[in-house]
C-alpha cells in the first residue's frame, strides 16, 4: 500500500484527496518507479482545483512530473536502481502520474537522471525547467545574440519565466522581467539574473499595430494581450517563443509585426518534445544553471499541501517553482 493524491468528479466538481491504493491498481507500463518527488504545476493547478478541462476520466492522480528510482522494469534501456525523470506525455492528464508514492509508466517517456543532479534538483527544474530550456534554444536558433539587445521575459515568477531568467542571465543575454508583483518578486528576480524588473500592468493598454521597438527577444508564458502588447514591441528580426496562455488563449494582434518588423512567433511545446531533445535539454539546463537557482526559487511541501497550493498556484499567488516530497 501507498499513499497518492486522488481526484474524483462528483456533482461536476473535482474532489482532492490523499488515499492508500495499490499496485494492482496503478495503470499499465514497462517501468515500475518509486517516486521521490513531483512538482506543482500551472497545469497541475487546474486539474487538482478542477478549474480546467485537464482531465477527461476519473479517479486520477494528477502530477506531470515525477523523478524517482526504477523497482521494475521491462524494458532493457532501464534497470533496477536506475534514476528517471519524467515529464509530459499526458502523464498526470490521461495517464496516472507523480502524486503518489509509486507510478507505471512506458519507457519511451523516461530519460535518464541527468549527472550532477538528484530527483528533487529534478523536480526543482521539471516542466518549466525543460519548457524555458526549449524557449531559450528559440531564441538562439532564432539568431538572437546577447549584444543584440533586451531579452523580455513575462510572467517571470512563475516556474518557466524564474528558469528562463536564469538561464539567458547565464548565456549573457540582458534579462527585463515582468511580474504582477514587482515588491514581493523583485529581489528574488535579480538574483536570478534580471537586469531589471518591470511591472506587469506597463503592458496592460491594449496594443497599437506597431509600437516603439524595444526587445530583441522574448519569451512569454502568459499569452492573449500582453503577447499581444510583446509582438508590437519586437525589434525586427526579433524572435518571441511562446508556451503559456495563463492569460487566454486569444491573441489580439495584426500581421504588421510579422511582415514589417520580421518578427518570428516560435510556439514552443514540451509535452510532446522527442526523446533525444529532451535528452539534450536536460544537459543543457544542468550545464547552465548556477547551484543557487536551487537555493532561490524553489518552495518544498508534503503531498497532503498540495491542494491548498493548487489554489494557490491558479491565483497567480506562487513564486517559482514547488516541489513535492513523496
Amino acid at each position: 500500500m501507498f499513499n497518492a493524491l486522488i481526484l474524483n468528479q462528483e456533482e461536476k466538481r473535482t474532489i482532492a484527496t490523499i488515499e492508500q491504493i495499490e499496485e494492482t491498481q496503478l495503470p499499465e507500463g514497462e517501468v515500475l518507479i518509486d517516486v521521490d518527488y513531483s512538482s506543482l504545476n500551472y497545469k497541475d493547478g487546474l486539474a487538482i482545483t478542477g478549474k480546467g478541462k485537464i482531465i477527461r476520466s476519473f479517479p486520477m492522480v494528477p502530477g506531470i512530473d515525477l523523478a524517482g528510482t526504477v523497482t521494475s522494469s521491462k524494458d532493457e534501456r532501464y534497470q533496477v536502481g536506475d534514476k528517471v525523470v519524467l515529464t509530459g506525455w499526458g502523464v498526470g492528464e490521461n495517464h496516472w502520474g507523480g502524486m503518489a508514492q509509486k507510478a507505471s509508466l512506458k519507457a519511451d517517456w523516461l530519460v535518464p537522471l541527468p549527472s550532477g543532479i538528484d530527483s528533487k534538483q529534478a523536480m526543482m527544474v521539471g516542466t518549466a525547467g525543460l519548457t524555458a530550456m526549449l524557449c531559450v534554444q528559440a531564441i538562439i536558433d532564432g539568431g538572437i545574440q546577447p549584444n543584440h539587445g533586451e531579452i523580455l521575459v513575462t510572467g517571470a515568477s512563475g516556474g518557466v519565466g524564474s528558469v528562463s531568467v536564469a538561464l539567458l542571465s547565464a548565456l549573457g543575454y540582458q534579462v527585463a522581467a515582468v511580474t504582477g508583483r514587482l515588491e514581493k518578486n523583485g529581489p528574488l528576480l535579480r538574483d536570478l539574473g534580471a537586469s531589471r524588473v518591470i511591472e506587469r500592468s506597463e503592458f496592460e493598454e491594449p496594443a497599437r499595430p506597431l509600437e516603439k521597438q524595444v526587445w530583441a527577444g522574448a519569451i512569454d508564458t502568459v499569452g492573449s494581450k500582453l503577447l499581444g502588447k510583446v509582438l508590437a514591441q519586437m525589434d525586427y528580426n526579433g524572435v518571441v517563443a511562446a508556451c503559456g496562455l495563463a492569460g487566454g488563449f486569444d491573441l489580439p494582434t495584426t500581421v504588421m509585426p510579422f511582415i514589417l518588423r520580421n518578427v518570428r512567433l516560435q510556439g514552443v511545446d514540451s509535452v510532446m518534445c522527442p526523446r533525444e531533445k529532451r535528452i539534450a535539454a536536460w544537459e543543457k539546463l544542468v550545464e547552465l544553471l548556477p547551484q543557487s537557482y536551487y537555493l532561490q526559487a524553489c518552495t518544498e511541501i508534503s503531498l497532503e499541501q498540495a491542494p491548498s497550493y493548487a489554489q494557490d498556484i491558479t491565483n497567480g499567488q506562487v513564486t517559482g517553482r514547488v516541489v513535492i516530497k513523496l
